[in-house]
C-alpha cells in the first residue's frame, strides 16, 4: 500500500504547525463549511459531526489521499463555546473561565479515499484556568488572539500564561490530538513514520 497524500481540511495554522512539528507536511484545503447549519447540544457529537462535514466538503477535489477534518469546542459549566464573535463576548467568557475549568473537545475525522474508509473520533482534555484581573482579561483580548480560537484562548500563544494545568492530551488543546492521530492512522494500516518527508 502506497503512502497517500495527507490533506488537512482546515484553515488553522496551529493544526498545520502541529503536523509539521511531527514530520507531516499536509496539503491544506480549507473546507469553508458553514458550521451554523449543525444544531447539536452534545459537545462530543457536535465536534465529530463538524469534523466529518469539513473533511467531506473537500472530498470532491481529490481522487485519492487521506483527508483530515477537525473541530474544537470548549464545554464550560454545561455550555458549548466555539470562537467568540467579538471582543466583548471574549471578555465576558474569560470572566467566567478565570479560576474555573473547562473540557476541550476536538473531533477528528480521517477519510481514506483509496480504501474508502472513514474514521471519526473525539479527544477530550480538561483545562484549568488561572485567576485573572479584569485588566489582564482586557489586555489579553486586545491582542486579538482569543477571537481566533475555540474557547477564547490559545495554549501555544499568550493564552498559555493563563492556563494553570491541563489533564489529558496537550496537543488536543491546540487543535489536533497527535496521539489520537497516530492511533487512527494505525487503524487504517499506516505507520505515522510513513508520512515523514
Amino acid at each position: 500500500m502506497g503512502i497517500p497524500t495527507f490533506i488537512l481540511a482546515s484553515a488553522s495554522p496551529a493544526r498545520r504547525r502541529l503536523l509539521q512539528t511531527v514530520g507531516i507536511e499536509p496539503t491544506v484545503c480549507v473546507s469553508d463549511f458553514d458550521e451554523s447549519q449543525i444544531d447539536e447540544s452534545n459537545p462530543r457529537q457536535l465536534v465529530q459531526i463538524l469534523a466529518q462535514c469539513k473533511a467531506e466538503t473537500v472530498m470532491p477535489q481529490f481522487a485519492s489521499g487521506l483527508i483530515m477534518g477537525c473541530d474544537s469546542v470548549l464545554a464550560l459549566n454545561g455550555e458549548i463555546h466555539g470562537k467568540p464573535a467579538n471582543a466583548s463576548e471574549a471578555i465576558a467568557r474569560w470572566q467566567i473561565m478565570r479560576g474555573n475549568f473547562g473540557d476541550l473537545y476536538t473531533g477528528h475525522a480521517l477519510i481514506d479515499l483509496d480504501q474508502k474508509r472513514t474514521l471519526v473520533k473525539c479527544q477530550v482534555t480538561r483545562v484549568y484556568f488561572g485567576e485573572m484581573s479584569d485588566h489582564a482579561i482586557a489586555a489579553y483580548v486586545a491582542t486579538g488572539e482569543p477571537l481566533k480560537c475555540a474557547g477564547a484562548f490559545a495554549l501555544e500563544g499568550f493564552g498559555s500564561l493563563f492556563v494553570e494545568k491541563i489533564e489529558g492530551c496537550h496537543s488536543n488543546v491546540i487543535g489536533l490530538s497527535l496521539p489520537l492521530l497516530r492511533h487512527m492512522l494505525a487503524e487504517l494500516g499506516y505507520e505515522v513514520t510513513d508520512f515523514w518527508r
